[in-house]
């Protein structure tokens, strides 16, 4: 854990146009600066960074955010790991709080074993420099056509023939068997000595997602070599199933063009960035699996399958794609023409005719599943059947029920079939799916022990520092696209004039229905007040934690720009997003002729916060009379259906005076 005195130091020292530019090339405007976003494709500028409020925002795409903010989305870094990755910039000490001896031994056995693999990739790519590494290593490297700049960006090696040559190193570099043992590069023979596990085999290391090299694929020159590859065994630092080879690399450009491309092979993966296609990652020589999948999901929502296009190669694409749609994400396959796979297909074209291809030849997944099917069961319809069923299986794994039932009807289509046939099996599958997973939600509860669970919650300390966890958050477009529909832009709108003008004073006239001749009302108390006076709350939780989070730095007197800075630097992802978005938004009025009528923010502030408040009631009523409505269409006893009309009525009438205040209606 951090502790908190070191966490505020990160953030006060932390110059957010210095911590962007060390990514993107800022130009000064004024006070400010401009650049093309990191995040989304633009020619023109419209990322802004502005020193003075430590924050910066693109008006293209919507991302807005801190220093802490910027390290986390761009790097794709949880609140700790951005928090010392700014620490190490500005050479800020991290002391972490105390931890256990069990705490202490683990982390120094990961750190230990990390320290040994990467022991191992410098001793594996300095082979290439002479001996059997250069003559037979570096020379089929550069037989597939892979340069020298991506064999050293990949840290590609050589692993030589001799059956200690690695061990050998490590132990007079001081490393202790235990690790090598651990870390999955030697192995331990029946007279208990180390041999490498690795042997005469070009070497592809694998990277974690920040980075570190936790394991490798070691594959064979010679051809009866039943063993092709080699991979490195699961261990205490990598899991196969939850790493992907070039993840490390093509993180940001997945995440700027919002897609990964998924290709089988390591040189496959190599090769396609070597062209400048660097949105690309492969499955480490395994299925695809659910927690791969979930990692590619932290940066994209769309996938294109690129597998070779044999039979193996078919039905891992139709796996991979129910393993997609299972998690809510958008797979597409693209098949390379008969004979290519990506490496050999990267060679014979060009960076610009690959991309045209793959846009012009990729193929929806379910379209391409239901395809498949039809074509493998020709005309027999017992066949024909069970595809369908197959593929309505396939439908009912859509957690998003709009896409399910667009893809309802376009299968019902492909199949030629009654959509109503389809949404039968869909519903059907997705109860049973629920039911078997009520069933094993129950049983993993019956195998923990609640006591301890209750126990480690109640035992938490209470200064325990909100940099102790991974903290990550819808980004802030998609929180206020998912807003509820009917308040969501009333809040919005009043939490909006709360974080930009919450400490200016409301200077009502003295002929204001809201002025009292005491000391004028700041905006934030104005709306706190209206709002409790009838103990209303936001229905909207993002606005309602940021509101909360807000007040709660507001009573302790800071000044604005105070309560903003923490805001975006908090532990709370979502209200940092939401503090972005609507602290540097700037409101477009629909009024007629505003600029000529109101020129002042003072003026103007106390006749459109009044009137956002009124307009904010007129929503509330709205809902009301939406439910009441609602109700009075299912069966009531007669008391009750009297007593929503009357309430009905009276809603008409605080409507009706609403609106007269709004000036939508003559008094």
């Amino acid at each position: 854990m951090i502790p908190k005195e070191t966490v505020d130091l990160i953030l006060d020292t932390a110059r957010v146009e210095e911590v962007i530019g060390d990514f993107v090339t800022l130009k000064r405007r004024g006070s400010s600066y401009v650049a093309c976003c990191p995040f989304h494709n633009e020619k023109t500028p419209s990322f802004h960074v502005t020193p003075s409020k430590g924050i910066y925002k693109c008006f293209g795409c919507g991302k807005a955010g801190s220093a802490v903010g910027f390290v986390m989305e761009y790097e794709h870094m949880t609140y700790p790991e951005a928090l010392r990755y700014l620490a190490k910039k500005y050479n800020i000490e991290v002391q972490e709080e105390e931890e256990s001896a069990e705490q202490i031994a683990a982390r120094q056995r990961s750190e230990s074993l990390l320290a040994v693999s990467e022991f191992a990739r410098k001793f594996f790519s300095d082979q290439l420099q002479g001996g059997e590494g250069r003559a037979v290593g570096y020379q089929y490297y550069r037989k597939r056509n892979i340069l020298d700049a991506t064999i050293e960006k990949w840290s590609l090696g050589w692993a030589p023939s001799g059956k200690t040559t690695l061990v050998d190193a490590a132990r007079a570099a001081g490393y202790k068997d235990e690790f090598l043992l651990a870390a999955g590069l030697a192995i331990q023979t029946e007279d208990s000595s180390l041999i490498d596990k690795f042997r005469e085999r070009v070497m592809f290391p694998i990277h974690s997602v920040s980075g570190r090299v936790i394991a490798y694929s070691g594959r064979t020159l010679k051809a009866d070599n039943p063993a092709k590859y080699v991979n490195s065994p699961e261990t205490e630092i990598y899991i196969k199933s939850r790493n992907l080879m070039g993840i490390w690399f093509a993180k940001s450009e997945i995440a700027r063009q919002d897609r990964c491309i998924l290709v089988e092979g390591n040189v496959d993966v190599v090769m396609m960035h070597q062209m400048g296609i660097t949105n690309v990652v492969a499955s480490c020589g395994t299925s695809l699996t659910e927690e791969q999948v979930r990692l590619i999901g932290k940066f994209t929502q769309n996938v294109t399958i690129m597998y070779d296009g044999d039979k193996a190669g078919l039905h891992a694409a139709v796996r991979a794609i129910s393993l997609i749609l299972k998690e809510g994400m958008n797979p597409k396959v693209v098949f390379l023409p008969d004979g290519d796979d990506p490496d050999s297909y990267s060679q014979k074209h060009t960076q610009e005719e690959i991309r045209s291809f793959i846009e012009e030849h990729e193929e929806d997944g379910i379209a391409f599943k239901t395809r498949l099917l039809l074509e493998e069961a020709g005309e027999d319809p017992l066949k024909k059947a069970n595809s369908i069923n197959e593929i309505a299986d396939t439908v009912a794994d859509i957690p998003d029920a709009i896409k399910r039932q667009v893809y309802i009807g376009t299968v019902a289509r492909q199949f030629g079939i009654e959509e109503d046939i389809i949404q039968d099996r869909v519903r059907k599958t997705r109860e049973h799916n629920a039911q078997n997973a009520a069933k094993e939600r129950a049983h993993s509860a019956s195998a923990n022990d609640a006591f301890s669970l209750a126990k480690n919650r109640a035992d938490a300390p209470e200064n325990a520092s909100f940099a102790d966890a991974p903290a990550t958050a819808a980004t802030a477009p998609e929180l206020l696209s998912n807003e509820e529909r009917i308040l969501g832009p009333s809040e919005r709108e009043l939490l909006g004039f709360i974080l930009r003008y919450g400490r200016n004073e409301l200077k009502f006239e003295t002929d204001s229905e809201f002025y009292d001749g005491e000391t004028p009302q700041t905006v934030a108390e104005f709306i706190d007040s209206a709002l409790a006076a009838d103990d209303v709350h936001f229905v909207n939780a993002p606005y309602e934690a940021t509101y909360q989070a807000y007040f709660g730095l507001y009573d302790e007197g800071k000044a604005q720009d105070d309560i903003i800075r923490a805001l975006l630097n908090g532990e709370d992802r979502t209200v940092a997003e939401v503090a972005a978005q609507l602290s540097t938004e700037r409101y477009e009025l629909t009024v007629h002729n505003f600029s000529d009528a109101l020129t002042t923010t003072d003026s103007w502030l106390v006749t459109y916060v009044p009137r956002a408040i009124l307009v904010f009631h007129d929503k509330r009523v709205t809902a009301r009379q939406n439910e009441l409505t609602r109700k009075l269409r299912e069966p009531n006893s007669p008391e009750d259906v009297i007593k929503f009309m009357q309430e009905l009525g009276r809603l008409t009438e605080i409507k009706k005076n609403i609106n007269r205040k709004l000036g939508r209606l003559k008094k």
